[in-house]
């Protein structure tokens, strides 16, 4: 009993401590959630959208070497929002500035701003103009697992900066309508340190 005892906790100092050494990874794994309303020119909700799975992919820094770090991660993103028959499609560039500490052997849990550039934006079947802002800012916090180079967590982001993206809905006559773009999210990811 005394073996198996000291057996486990060995394997749990091990691992705790592999998770202290700074490092470099990707990490993958897929979105669900979606963008804003869509308001009309007055500033009424005239549709709200349908969560939609995305994906995202992407680089990740540690640097800490004791129970608090600092990971800083480039990710790519899509989102997909469903509006009646029509999709708005979002790809963007995702920087978390992420503070973590270690909270009992391999859990640990983080939060942060993410910064956020939008590359395209695309509402099916409808003409649309740029978002009004392509840097904007959200906040994400999460908790995750890591067990050696690997690592699983789950986060949630919320886009803070208003931001919107206008177009020209002829159904029902002609009246401009917006889309808030702030994305609302909760995100399951895989990492691999290298």
């Amino acid at each position: 009993m005394k073996k198996v005892l000291f057996g486990i906790l060995f394997l749990a100092t091990t691992v705790a401590f592999a998770q202290s050494e700074p490092g470099i990874g990707i990490r993958a794994g897929l979105n669900y959630g979606g963008n804003g309303d869509v308001t009309d020119s007055a500033g009424n909700v005239v549709e709200n959208p349908d969560q939609n799975l995305g994906y995202h992919v992407g680089l990740y820094g540690r640097i800490g070497e004791n129970r608090f770090y600092f990971r800083p991660e480039l990710v790519y993103t899509q989102l997909k929002s469903s509006y009646d028959s029509d999709d708005f499609t979002m790809k963007k560039l995702d920087a978390p500035l992420l503070i973590g500490v270690e909270v009992i052997g391999p859990l640990h849990v983080f939060a942060g701003p993410s910064l956020q550039y939008i590359m395209d934006t695309d509402f099916e079947g409808i003409e649309l103009n740029d978002v009004e802002n392509d840097f904007t800012v959200g906040a994400t916090f999460g908790v995750g697992v890591s067990l050696g180079k690997l690592g699983i967590d789950m986060r949630y982001e919320r886009g803070l900066s208003e931001n919107e993206a206008e177009f020209v809905n002829t159904n029902g006559g002609l009246s401009y309508e917006k889309i808030d773009t702030r994305p609302d999210q909760v995100i399951l990811s895989l990492s691999l340190k290298l």
